[in-house]
């Protein structure tokens, strides 16, 4: 079933066709003969009430050197799409808050925005894991300096992060005893003005740090395990991590049925989770990756999935 789809992302001409998994959803979406249309977050405007868009009729191909040809450009009202992938990449700022009320505006108006954008806004990626606590390692979140001194003494072995970064930026090891402690968290709460995550750290990491993709609530078998390069604790590809396939095991899969159902009731039909040895860490809403890597391990087609769960959505609202 062939149906109009809209996408807001960052700059096409500056993605690697290889690693992105927005330019694999486009390329299925395109196989199904559905209608692209290129927006940036700043070709979004409200006027009176209804979200219109600065949109370009988009076509692409698995070509590194040529994937991408757009249209001229064209002002139409944005619930005239069926659906909208929304996949800009963070940072969550309010810039991307701001974008997710005239998304909503859309939505209201009939359109398929995936992922909803309430809940865009309510699921933080380090803050949701606060509704699964039983599938978590402990966690701290504050901006009080004492507390994090206590809590790195009880846990003895920390991992700091802020809450709206991502790719591993400004992640922090701490552990007690440290000579940096006092400045680390001085740094990541700003002096008590900001809130900031603490977890305790998972020595599993060097088996890695799974991306366990789900599509409105089930998982792929499969996951990333992203592997810190020597002399790091962090996986994230973008900081040097090396992918490895994975299937899931029992714990997965009880991390995944755990979450599941929350999923399912926020709209989020696309998910990320990240799990490090037996325990959640974080769940990523706003631009999960890891298709193309999954898809070449395992011959598998997750944009067709998640491209079947769209259209079941579809066929019920009509």
């Amino acid at each position: 079933m062939a149906f109009s789809l809209g996408v807001v992302m960052d700059p096409i001409a500056q993605i690697t066709i290889g690693k992105d998994s927005t330019f694999a959803m486009l390329l299925e979406a395109q196989r199904r003969k559905c209608p692209l249309w290129y927006m940036e977050q700043g070709d979004l405007t409200l006027r009176d009430g209804r979200c219109l868009a600065h949109m370009r009729a988009l076509e692409v191909q698995d070509d590194p050197h040529n994937w991408y040809s757009l249209k001229e450009s064209s002002v139409q009202p944005l619930d005239g799409l069926e659906t909208i992938l929304m996949r800009k990449d963070p940072p969550f700022d309010m810039e991307y808050v701001h974008t997710t009320y005239l998304l909503e505006q859309a939505a209201a108006r009939g359109s398929l925005v995936v992922n909803r954008p309430g809940s865009l806004r309510d699921a933080n990626e380090k803050l949701f894991t606060a509704w699964f606590p039983d599938v978590c390692p402990p966690t701290l979140v504050s901006r009080c300096h004492a507390e994090f001194v206590d809590f790195i003494d009880d846990q003895q072995d920390v991992i700091m992060k802020p809450l709206d970064g991502m790719g591993g930026a400004s992640i922090f090891r701490v552990r007690s005893g440290d000579p940096n402690r006092n400045v680390i968290i001085e740094t990541m709460t700003a002096h008590q003005a900001r809130y900031t995550m603490a977890q305790r750290f998972i020595p599993e990491i060097r088996e890695g740090d799974k991306r366990i993709l789900v599509i409105d609530g089930d998982p792929i078998p499969y996951a990333l395990a992203r592997i810190p390069s020597a002399g790091e604790n962090r996986g994230n590809l973008a900081s040097g991590g090396n992918g490895v396939g994975v299937a899931l095991s029992a714990k997965d899969h009880e991390i995944v049925k755990t979450v599941a159902p929350r999923l399912r009731e926020e709209g989020i039909l696309f998910a990320g989770l990240d799990v490090i040895g037996d325990f959640l860490t974080e769940v990523n809403v706003t631009s999960p990756t890891c298709i193309r890597e999954l898809d070449q391990l395992y011959d598998l087609n997750i944009s067709a999935m998640l491209l079947d769960c769209i259209e079941r959505k579809l066929a019920a609202q009509r």
